[in-house]
């Protein structure tokens, strides 16, 4: 061979060129070979220098090999700052191993692992294998574990450097959750169910609480990972009681902001749905779902059918005997032997049965355990059907709760009223439990304890929630859990509203399903009053956390079921409404609902309440109208709020009236006048310690100063704005904030961080669902792409811009900056053109166009 290649333990590098086509159609193909026979001379050069040696090149791509990693990471970082000038972008993948060399070079999985590595990246990105990065002190990201074509087991990936790009091209678009504890036997069964869901789009897995549904569902997911383009995702069911929410929480698992049916679309998707059983009634729905969604597969475990169209049943057997020995051995930690295998057979081998036998081994050796149970089982040896393995397993799990004492018995059944889980001071206060109470639970597996909450098993819960149904204290149990939980929304309602946001945000995110078991029982029970006063307090919080379609429906079925008699709570609950109808650009419902809440609360002289209405009737009427007039009267609404916060002395209210004022003095021209309100409304904020408003104010109070060319001013406060947003994690205004900054170098002619921040804020918008948020940044996307020469990128993206602002805010189609950008793309281009360009537009999403504009292509 006329070269020299290192053996033993070297680091291969791979590189390629990142859109190769597209740069071949953009420069032309003289300049492009140009530039690529320039790319391949650098890297030569750059590879050499640093002790590279060449094995291999075709087209574009190169294969270098180093006898030291280090080496040929130094090589790596050299070759993009050396291509950087130019137009050609690589993608470079490291891997370290010990490949077999022969006379024709390198063999071996070493060879397709760094060239799989690399492809999974992107231009300018360098990755590297966990055991290339062990070679190094520092200076890389984990981008954790991917799974690559043709590699069975999940592959570590790093990435050289801080800079973010987009995700990895890999094949692991899933969130299936990682079980801790080992998959023991199952392999028939779990290729049965692959096979299953390769050839049909509906399977159910049907079978007793307990049978290990769950464990295997994950199992045979996890191996279609790479079969699914769009991805494969896990949807936890177990909590939820109302079957109108199990479609919402599909959404949110995928993102999903315009229906689900057309998010989803043709996309080749798998879900898997687990613990259908509680809300089956959907199951029309998810056969209707499948139907309009051509390359959508569900995955669904169920204790009940769905009795659908197109579903396709599996029923889980037991565990093999084999399997189910081993399995009691590897969590009790004993040696098999004739007793195990009995107990497994009395057991029915159902892997929650035998997992509670072995959490007993501690304190009774099998053949004790074998006692007890054969007292309960010997009924059920005839017939072993669906039935028969229920009432095993209820008596499994009876057998474990008898070994409880009385009080600790008494405390199993209570602590089924928490749903999700609770922390110890809910079970403290709402159960009696106390910790010498709880610890038995735990190490009996009856109850688990994760992260500060303890919760149970659904099979266990189950037989929990029976047992508190026949206890004599069940509706004094369920009434102090939804008074505790109103109590606790009352209590977070204060602290929503100032610095105590982060802590208790996360707090009531914790006990959601607590708080709408809570509000199920108000309303069940006839308490109309409960259930307002507890859904009036958490408006907020559905609002900043994104549950604003289940907030409406909670908040809807409040105000139908109280009086129509004012009240303070009442009040609360319109103005909740209102506010999250506007959200939701129902503005007729939303003013109808403000109004009422205005209204109730000036007959309840309710100052407060009164301001807040008005405050937000404000901003609702002026962003209603077009004309100056209309305005004005909705600006007087404005100035109301404001007199009316100020006489109750409430600083929460008093900063809303004055930034929504000031937004809509802005509206009518007058910038210092809204100036001065925004800066006092910010001045307010600072004082009350409320942060996530802080960062908003921060950012009106910017825009004003970059309307007056003030952009050093602007930047800082647009700066100090993101810095508290990030701390809180309020993405909301973390977009606000770099939007802002965006602007602030798109004035200042800054392309490159201009569209950093554009990027960014898209992306965001793209998450939290903000349309008009996302349309503004994809017109500064379209013109960064026309002031640095990217015509045609220009072109697509400001028509579809163009095309969807009007649709979503009419007068904001009227700003002068956005009108600038679309008249330089027209002048850049012809007429035919911009006629192509705009009628695409009107056949693009919103989320299409979002796309392309973070796309690099």
């Amino acid at each position: 061979m006329p070269r020299q290649l290192p053996s033993a333990t070297v680091t291969f590098v791979f590189t390629d060129v990142e859109g190769s086509t597209r740069l071949l159609h953009e420069l032309g193909a003289e300049a492009y070979a140009e530039a690529l026979a320039e790319h391949r001379r650098v890297l030569r050069k750059v590879f050499g220098a640093e002790g590279g040696v060449e094995v291999d090149t075709q087209g574009d791509a190169f294969f270098y090999v180093f006898a030291d990693a280090r080496a040929g990471v130094a090589a790596a970082v050299a070759a993009n700052v050396a291509l950087e000038p130019g137009p050609i972008r690589i993608r470079m993948g490291l891997h370290t191993g010990e490949p077999l060399l022969t006379g024709e070079g390198y063999v071996g999985e070493d060879v397709h692992l760094g060239a799989r590595i690399a492809g999974a990246g992107h231009g300018g990105q360098v990755l590297l294998s966990a055991a290339t990065r062990e070679f190094l002190d520092g200076g890389v990201t984990d981008l954790g574990e991917h799974r690559l074509k043709d590699f069975v087991d999940p592959v570590a990936i790093f990435q050289l450097g801080e800079e973010r790009f987009p995700p990895l091209k890999t094949i692991s678009n899933t969130n299936l959750p990682r079980p801790a504890s080992s998959f023991v036997g199952r392999q028939q069964e779990r290729a049965e169910l692959v096979e299953l869901v390769r050839e049909h789009r509906l399977v159910t897995l049907s079978g007793p609480g307990g049978s290990g549904k769950t464990r295997l569902s994950i199992e045979a997911a996890s191996e279609l990972v790479g079969e699914f383009k769009a991805g494969v995702f896990w949807i936890g069911l177990a909590a939820l009681r109302d079957p109108t929410l199990v479609l919402e929480t599909v959404g949110q698992t995928l993102g999903a902001k315009d229906g689900l049916a057309d998010h989803i679309g043709e996309r080749e998707l798998l879900l898997l749905l687990d613990n259908l059983e509680q809300v089956v009634e959907v199951a029309p729905e998810l056969a209707s779902l499948v139907e309009v969604c051509p390359n959508l597969h569900l995955l669904v475990t169920s204790r009940e059918l769905l009795r659908v169209r197109g579903e396709v049943e599996y029923p889980v057997p037991p565990l093999a005997e084999p399997e189910a020995v081993t399995l009691f051995c590897e969590r009790s930690g004993l040696d098999p032997d004739e007793t195990t295998a009995e107990l497994c057979r009395r057991l029915d081998n159902l892997p929650l049965a035998v997992e509670l036998a072995a959490a007993r081994t501690g304190v009774l050796t099998p053949p004790q355990i074998l006692d007890r149970l054969a007292q309960r089982l010997d009924l059920l040896k005839g017939g072993r059907d669906a039935e028969a393995r229920q009432h095993t397993l209820r008596a499994t799990i009876e057998w474990s709760y008898e070994l409880l004492a009385e009080p600790e018995q008494r405390l199993f059944a209570r602590l089924s009223v928490f749903a999700g889980g609770c922390t110890l001071d809910a079970a403290e206060e709402i159960v009696d439990a106390d910790i010498d109470r709880l610890q038995p639970l735990v190490d009996k597996s009856l109850m688990r304890r994760t992260d500060g909450r303890f919760w149970m098993l659904e099979t266990i819960g189950e037989f929990a929630r029976e047992r508190l149904a026949a206890s004599d204290d069940a509706d004094a149990i369920g009434r102090r859990h939804a008074e505790w939980f109103l109590a606790l929304a009352a209590e977070a309602e204060a602290f929503l509203k100032g610095a105590g946001q982060p802590v208790w945000l996360q707090r009531l995110e914790d006990e959601h399903d607590n708080l709408r078991t809570s509000l199920d029982w108000f309303f069940d029970h006839g308490d109309a009053d409960g259930a307002v006063r507890l859904a009036g307090p958490l408006w907020l919080f559905w609002y900043m956390h994104g549950h604003v379609t289940e907030a409406r429906r909670w908040l809807r079925r409040a105000l139908d079921a109280a009086p129509d008699e004012p009240s303070e709570a009442r009040a609360k609950v319109l103005y909740g409404a209102g506010y999250l109808a506007a959200e939701q650009n129902e503005q007729e419902e939303a003013l109808a609902l403000l109004e009422a809440s205005f209204a109730c609360a000036k007959e309840l002289g309710d100052t407060a309440a009164a301001a807040i209405g008005a405050a937000v009737l404000c901003s609702i009427r002026a962003e209603a109208c077009s004309n100056t007039s209309d305005r004005r009267a909705a600006l007087a609404v404005g100035e109301e709020a404001v007199a009316l916060a100020r006489a109750a002395g409430d600083d929460f209210v008093l900063g809303i009236a004055l930034n929504n004022l000031g937004g809509v003095t802005a509206m009518l021209g007058e910038n210092e006048r809204a100036a001065a309100y925004f800066e006092e409304s910010l001045e307010v904020r600072r004082r009350i310690g409320d942060l996530s408003r802080i960062a908003l104010s921060l950012s009106n109070v910017a825009d004003m100063a970059l309307s007056e060319g003030k952009t050093e001013r602007a930047a800082t406060m647009f700066a100090e704005a993101a810095e508290i947003a990030t701390a809180i994690g309020d993405k909301r205004h973390i977009l606000f904030a770099l939007a802002g900054l965006g602007r602030v170098a798109y004035r200042e002619e800054r392309w490159e961080v201009a569209g950093t921040h554009a990027r960014e804020s898209l992306r965001l918008a793209q998450e939290l669902g903000m349309k008009l948020p996302a349309v503004e940044e994809i017109f500064y996307l379209a013109g960064i792409a026309m002031a640095t020469g990217d015509t045609a990128r220009a072109v697509r993206l400001a028509a579809a811009a163009a095309f969807h602002l009007p649709l979503l805010a009419p007068q904001a189609a009227d700003d002068r900056s956005y009108q600038e950008i679309v008249e330089s793309v027209k002048a850049a281009c012809d007429p035919e053109t911009w006629e192509r360009a705009s009628a695409d537009g009107r056949a693009t999403t919103l989320d299409e166009a979002a796309d392309y504009a973070l796309s690099s292509a």
